[in-house]
């Protein structure tokens, strides 16, 4: 069997039997995680693997696990700052703050990857206008340039630990205000203007390799009056065509407002695979997902299964025990720690809407 075009969510730390029948329908290939997954180490260890029993080729099984505000994983996982910090820090010490992204990435993608988790949604390559009401210190900074250099060098700690990125919200989110999980976004600004400021880290990160992408729920009418995520002129014309895109296209959760401007739920799923999605995501609306699983009638194509195989995560490390004896971990570990939470948007221990759920 196939992975099929539906990554969905599950219930709580283990899977129910009903969870496993579900995941073995042909239209599902993958699983997204949420802190209401999330026990222990060895209980997250236990889920994955019955996860990746469940079928074969295994399911993906990803995870929102960026730092700050949105960290899924706590108790027994290294603290993540906001990626704000690491902006912070590019300004006046730009190869530390690239050293140390570097080591975030890879301490973020080790524990995960030890763990089961084959990747991670990140990192967000939003700027940071200080509007947004759910970016915010999720963006590394005002500046494309900074947030490119620094969200490559994420990359590259990702992969060192095997793990492949996905950045986020093509074309970007951080010029609106609304919280495309409550509302549908409008961004009246011209293209022109959106490919200098909030389109050149996803360029740049293209040319670097990123292998994965999640388009923004946000309507840019000066360019189609379908949002991102729905509109094969972002997708095919621009994020493909122009700018040379050949990776995974995730489209984001089908069930955020910001989603629901494409009509019932399998109007949605149809129109963003249609639009140039690879997989798309339901989330937190089991009676949705078993409509949109029933009425989706959906074969991905050759190139979208190749696009997806390189998600899976690469072997690293073996164990968790191993991996805390490392002495390269446990110095990034220790350098992570010293970059302290800055700032930020919210108290520290604050975290977004969704990471409960």
């Amino acid at each position: 069997m196939t992975l099929g075009p539906v990554m969905l969510d599950v219930g709580g730390t283990e899977l129910s039997e009903e969870e496993c029948e579900l995941l073995r329908h042909p239209q599902v290939g993958g699983v997204i995680l949420f802190a209401r997954n999330y026990e222990s180490t060895q209980q997250l260890i236990a889920l994955t693997q019955a996860i990746h029993a469940a079928r074969q080729p295994p399911l993906l099984i990803a995870v929102d696990h960026e730092g700050g505000r949105v960290q899924r994983f706590r108790e027994g996982f290294t603290r993540i700052p906001p990626m704000r910090r690491l902006g912070e820090i590019w300004e006046q010490h730009p190869q530390r703050a690239r050293r140390l992204a570097h080591q975030t990435g890879y301490v973020l993608a080790a524990e995960l990857r030890a763990c089961g988790v084959d990747f991670s949604f990140t990192p967000v390559l939003d700027l940071n206008y200080g509007d947004s009401q759910v970016i915010g210190d999720r963006a590394f900074h005002r500046e494309p340039q900074g947030v490119a250099e620094l969200a490559h060098q994420i990359m590259l700690g990702l992969k060192e630990a095997g793990m492949a990125a996905v950045g986020k919200h093509f074309p970007g989110h951080g010029f609106v205000r609304a919280d495309s999980h409550l509302a549908i976004p409008v961004d009246e600004r011209d293209y022109a203007d959106l490919l200098i400021d909030d389109i050149e880290p996803f360029r740049q990160m293209v040319d670097f390799g990123l292998p994965a992408i999640m388009p923004a729920h946000v309507i840019y009418p000066k360019v189609d009056d379908q949002p991102a995520g729905f509109s094969a002129k972002w997708l095919k014309g621009i994020l493909r065509g122009d700018l040379g895109f050949d990776g995974v296209i995730f489209s984001d959760d089908l069930s955020m407002e910001g989603a629901k401007a494409g009509g019932d739920v399998v109007t949605r799923g149809q129109a963003a695979l249609a639009a140039g999605c690879d997989m798309v995501l339901m989330c937190n609306e089991p009676a949705s997902t078993k409509e949109l699983l029933a009425g989706l009638n959906y074969t991905l194509p050759a190139v979208s299964l190749a696009r997806l195989a390189c998600m899976h995560g690469k072997p690293h490390p073996p164990s968790l025990t191993q991996l805390h004896e490392d002495t390269h971990y446990v110095d990034a570990v220790h350098a992570i720690g010293d970059i302290g939470q800055g700032s930020g948007d919210l108290p520290l221990g604050i975290i977004d809407p969704c990471a409960q759920r």
